[in-house]
C-alpha cells in the first residue's frame, strides 16, 4: 500500500471570544476575514480529506457557511467553552466524533501556513513510523534566561557569538501531527515520541495580539503589492 495515499482529517479550532485581538478569528486581514487564509491552504493540501472547524460562534459558523461549503461545523459543547479550556480537551471531544486515524491539526492565527509544508510534514511523518506525533517548532539562537535570571543556553562567561549557541526550539502551535491511538494513550496532540518540524519563521508567525496581527497584514499586503506589480510587468 502506498503510503502518501492516506489522508488526515484537519481540525480547526476557532473561538468567538478573543482576550487580547477583539473578534480575532473574524477579522478583516488585508481585505478578508482571517480565518480564510487557514481554510483555502488546507483546501489546496492533498493529504487533507475533510475540514471540521469546532467553534462556539454563531458568527462563525455562518460565515464559514458563506464562503466554505465544504468544511464541517462542529459545536463546541458548554463544557468546553472558556479562555482557560485545555486544547487537548476540544481536540479530544473533536476526534470522538470522526471517524478517522490520523488528524491535523492547526489554527486561524497561522495565516502564513503553507500548503506546501504541510504536505512535506505530512510526508515525513508518514515516512518515519518511529514517531507518534508531529509538531512544528522554530529554531532560536539568542541568549535565553528563565524567571530567576540564570542562563539557559549559555555562559555568560563565554560570550560566544549567538550564531554558535546551541539552538533551542519554541513550540509555534502552527501544526500538529497525530493518530487517534496517539491521542487516546497519551491525551495529548504531542505524544511521547514526536518529531520536532522546523519551519521558516516568518511562515511560523501565530497571531497572538495587535502587534502580531498588524505585523501579518502588512507582510500579506506587501505580498499583494509585489505579486500586483510583477504581473503588470509581464503584460507590459
Amino acid at each position: 500500500m502506498n503510503k502518501f495515499a492516506t489522508k488526515f482529517v484537519a481540525l480547526v479550532p476557532m473561538k468567538g471570544h478573543s482576550v487580547r485581538v477583539e473578534n480575532k478569528n473574524i477579522k478583516d486581514m488585508a481585505g478578508r476575514p482571517l480565518f480564510h487564509y487557514i481554510l483555502e491552504t488546507l483546501e489546496k493540501c492533498k493529504y487533507v480529506s475533510k475540514i471540521y472547524v469546532d467553534t462556539d460562534s454563531e458568527i462563525i459558523k455562518e460565515k464559514i457557511h458563506e464562503k466554505f461549503g465544504n468544511v464541517i461545523i462542529i459545536s463546541r459543547p458548554k463544557n468546553l467553552i472558556g479562555d482557560t479550556v485545555s486544547m487537548n480537551a476540544i481536540i479530544e471531544y473533536d476526534i470522538s466524533q470522526i471517524e478517522s486515524s490520523y488528524f491535523l491539526q492547526t489554527h486561524s492565527t497561522n495565516p502564513l501556513l503553507k500548503t506546501k509544508t504541510i504536505e512535506k510534514s505530512v510526508e515525513f511523518f508518514l515516512s518515519h513510523q518511529e514517531y507518534d506525533s508531529l509538531f512544528t517548532v522554530t529554531r532560536m539562537q539568542k541568549r535565553f534566561y528563565d524567571s530567576k535570571g540564570n542562563p539557559i543556553n549559555h555562559n555568560p562567561k563565554i560570550l560566544l557569538n549567538t550564531q554558535n549557541l546551541p539552538h533551542i526550539f519554541e513550540e509555534n502551535s502552527c501544526l500538529y501531527l497525530f493518530t487517534k491511538k496517539s491521542f487516546e494513550i497519551n491525551k495529548n496532540r504531542i505524544g511521547k515520541k514526536p518529531h520536532m518540524f522546523e519551519i521558516d519563521k516568518i511562515e511560523s508567525i501565530d497571531i497572538d495580539d495587535e502587534f502580531d496581527f498588524e505585523l501579518v497584514k502588512k507582510i500579506i499586503q506587501t505580498k499583494n503589492e509585489l505579486n500586483h506589480f510583477f504581473k503588470k510587468i509581464i503584460f507590459i
